[in-house]
């Protein structure tokens, strides 16, 4: 005795249309189309339990810049860096600090660049001079670079480069101003 065997199972399309076969549509209504090739349905994901969420940080502090140093000068690219080492990027102001005692030079130089960020300046000369002893160096020689880290220079200093020979040498720095976005 051969038995015989089951058929194959029907696709879902074929068995809908199968179980649908004698059933007329309501009110003039046209059948609906006969679902694409779906794979087996899955029950829905079960609802997740509301965890509060931790309070909102506040938005991050932009990343504070490095601090400016003559020797390397940070924040530009290696070609800016070397024009600005070598005096090749035209002065466009110049402050000398000789002869003031501390207080007077910071602010002559707050006031300084102040006005030349206002005035849209790229790069200016600071005269420092070099001091009595050689090997120490004078206050504001030692002082200015310091003093272009504080917060109120830094934001509007992109780099400082000891000057070449025929700008003052050693007792003088160009700085390279950040420019002011219009906005």
């Amino acid at each position: 005795m051969s038995r015989s065997r089951p058929p194959p199972p029907l696709p879902d399309a074929a068995l809908w249309a199968e179980a649908t076969r004698d059933v007329k549509p309501l009110r003039r209504r046209t059948a609906p189309a006969p679902p694409a090739k779906t794979q087996a349905t899955k029950p829905p994901p079960e609802p997740r339990p509301k965890v509060p969420r931790p309070p909102a940080k506040p938005s991050p502090k932009p990343a504070k810049p490095p601090p400016l140093d003559s020797a390397a000068p940070a924040g530009l690219d290696r070609r800016s860096a070397e024009r600005l080492r070598r005096g090749q990027v035209p002065i466009e102001a110049k402050l000398d600090l000789h002869g003031m005692t501390q207080a007077r030079a910071h602010a002559a130089l707050e006031r300084f660049i102040a006005g030349a960020v206002a005035s849209g300046l790229c790069c200016v000369l600071l005269v420092t001079g070099k001091g009595r002893t050689q090997e120490e160096g004078g206050v504001l020689k030692r002082q200015v670079p310091r003093w272009l880290n504080e917060p109120a220079f830094r934001p509007h200093v992109l780099a400082i480069a000891t000057a070449r020979p025929n700008h003052g040498g050693e007792g003088a720095l160009y700085l390279l101003l950040k420019r002011r976005r219009e906005g």
